[in-house]
């Protein structure tokens, strides 16, 4: 019997009788969730709990490929559906526009699917789901604000990565 655990957007555990594997999913890159000290990005929230209702209580089939520099082991996620059909985790994240396909400078890991992931995310910014959707009119007629960019999760990264390590230097 497993029980599962969702820690962050595109990274959870599976917890067996005998221990506890960390997962991330392989080709996908979540908003990141707040943590050391760091906001968390639109559309964290809704991407970690579309995955928790999403894996929650199903079986689940991993395709490992490696361990990454957490030890976690990067894997292509499948989910069960109605017998021998199943659905690719990463994918259906993409297609939500709860993801972005992986643009790390190493370690990104694919498969055969990353034409396919790359063209699910173009698809999900087109139809402006998930991180992509833009605020009604009306919102934008309210707010004072200037309309925001979207900020995907490498590029969130990559700027909190210089803000702490500016901030280090000035200490």
């Amino acid at each position: 019997m497993f029980s599962y655990a969702v820690l962050a957007s595109e990274a959870w555990f599976i917890l067996t009788a005998h221990r506890q594997i960390h997962i991330r999913i392989a080709g996908v890159d979540a908003p990141e969730a707040a943590h050391f000290g760091k906001p968390s990005q639109p559309y964290s929230a809704e991407a970690l709990a579309w995955l928790t209702a999403y894996v929650g209580g199903r079986r689940v089939r991993a395709q490992i490929w490696r361990r990454d520099q957490y030890e976690r082991v990067v894997a292509t996620v499948y989910v069960r559906l109605f017998g021998f059909w199943r659905r690719d985790v990463g994918l259906e994240m993409l297609k939500r526009g709860l993801a972005t396909v992986y643009e790390a400078r190493r370690g990104a890991e694919f498969g055969a699917n990353e034409a396919q992931y790359r063209k699910a995310e173009q698809r999900a910014r087109e139809r402006r789901v998930g991180m992509w959707a833009e605020p009604s009119r009306l919102k934008r007629y309210l707010s004072a604000a200037p309309p925001t960019i979207v900020e995907t999760p490498r590029e969130y990264k990559n700027r909190t990565a210089m803000q702490t390590t500016s901030t280090t230097r000035k200490a």
